[in-house]
């Protein structure tokens, strides 16, 4: 059977990051037509730092474009590094220090720079800027096998498929979930962000080593990540506080709060005081006003990821499907993921027009248990750093709550995923 039963399948995606254009390349690279509609007048991304680990690079290797992104970075960023687990506390006794395994290769680097990577393979001709989604509609009155997605300045665009990768606020989602704002919760985490060089750190009297290894400072209901990017230069930091004595969702922001906003840099240190050398240090240099990010979530678990011809993926913290919180550096990956096995599954030559409803659904079914595995890991790593964790908050506890934390993550098999959906479709070619 051809791909379309003699009609190209046509795509649009509802892009709001980096997952959206990878799905976008991905989707081309596999002879699909595709169609890229993006709110703002040219691609940008909000955040400093952005984690990819070995299943993230096995992701951009298969689709092809892990040199174009190695070029916006050293190449020899790409190595295992480890991580660090430290007291927050006076002494930053160490804890725990995850073993570095050769198979074990990832990247941190500017968020900017990974999507200008993707942005330079995406051809130009299918890219559609100042096109802000404002709803979704189905079926198209002149094709009830078309989706219509309208956008604020009126206009409107038809396609087969309706992919929405466009942040935490999505509006593709409200389509799926069938309710406006439906599937987003305040997780009770706040994050303080800053990029700060090395050299000042060091200046300042911050004594662990930030040349190569990320480290986590962790502490009651608190902790600290510091990940160096280009070549060590630079220090992505990043902060977090939460609650526990409120469950997640039960309680929204002040009417009129944004979500990422500005304070003074006193109150970050407020928040952390009575910690060690090294954290006072490393607050000091902080920008006199701190960007402050108040973590929103998709919780509960959502029930579905596509409906009809309509799906949803997406990355950490601004993304449409899975949102999760960022303790485990996971959320882009996830995307990535999604992305893949999006474009392996609609790139099929099996695939077409007639039968793309229940190729999404297939999608769907392998990937809510997988993302929501993560979703869940990240939680459990979240209070862990925070002292919360399953085993206790003594240093023997922690060990055994943190030990092997990222395997079943970066290990994970996703072309299992891609044969489980190709099974259920009756496909027997992968």
């Amino acid at each position: 059977m051809s791909q379309s039963s003699n009609v190209p399948l046509q795509v649009a995606i509802v892009v709001g990051g980096v997952c959206g254009l990878a799905c976008a390349v991905a989707l081309q690279r596999g002879g699909v037509a595709v169609e890229i509609f993006e709110a703002a007048a040219a691609f940008s991304e909000v955040g400093a730092g952005i984690g990819l680990g070995p299943n993230a690079i096995r992701v951009l290797n298969d689709i092809g474009v892990l040199d174009e992104v190695l070029k916006k970075t050293n190449p020899a960023e790409l190595k295992p590094k480890g991580f660090r687990f430290l007291s927050g506390l006076d002494g930053h006794k160490l804890v725990y220090e995850y073993p570095i395994r050769p198979e074990d290769e990832s990247i941190s680097m500017h968020r900017a720079a990974f999507l200008d990577a993707l942005v330079n393979v995406v051809d130009p001709r299918i890219t559609h800027f100042n096109k802000r989604c404002t709803f979704v509609s189905a079926p198209s009155p002149t094709n009830p096998a078309r989706v219509i997605v309208h956008f604020a300045d009126g206009s409107a665009h038809e396609a087969d498929v309706v992919l929405g990768a466009d942040g935490i606020r999505s509006t593709v989602r409200d389509f799926v979930l069938g309710g406006v704002g439906k599937g987003v919760a305040f997780s009770n985490t706040v994050a303080y962000r800053a990029l700060i060089p090395r050299v000042v750190l060091e200046a300042a009297g911050f004594k662990t080593d930030g040349k190569g290894t990320p480290a986590c400072f962790m502490g009651p209901s608190k902790h600290i990540i510091v990940v160096p990017i280009k070549n060590g230069e630079l220090i992505n930091v990043a902060a977090f506080a939460a609650r526990y004595d409120v469950p997640i969702g039960s309680e929204t922001l002040p009417d009129g709060t944004r979500w990422v906003d500005e304070v003074a840099r006193e109150e970050l240190q407020k928040e952390y005081d009575g910690w060690g050398p090294d954290v006072a240090a490393l607050l000091r240099c902080m920008p006199e006003k701190v960007s402050r990010w108040s973590i929103h979530v998709v919780h509960p678990p959502l029930e579905r990821y596509a409906v009809g011809r309509v799906a949803l993926l997406g990355d950490a913290l601004r993304h449409s499907a899975h949102g999760m919180l960022p303790h485990l550096g996971a959320g882009a990956s996830q995307g990535l993921e999604d992305a893949l096995v999006l474009a392996r599954l609609l790139s099929h030559r099996e695939t077409n027009a007639n039968n793309v409803e229940a190729v999404l659904q297939a999608y769907s079914t392998v990937r809510r248990p997988r993302a929501q595995s993560v979703w869940d890991a990240s939680y459990r790593a979240g209070s862990t750093y925070h002292l919360q964790g399953a085993h206790g908050r003594s240093h023997e506890g922690l060990r055994v709550d943190l030990q092997d934390q990222w395997k079943p993550i970066w290990h994970y098999d996703l072309d299992g995923d891609i044969r489980s959906a190709c099974v259920s479709l009756g496909r027997r070619e992968f």
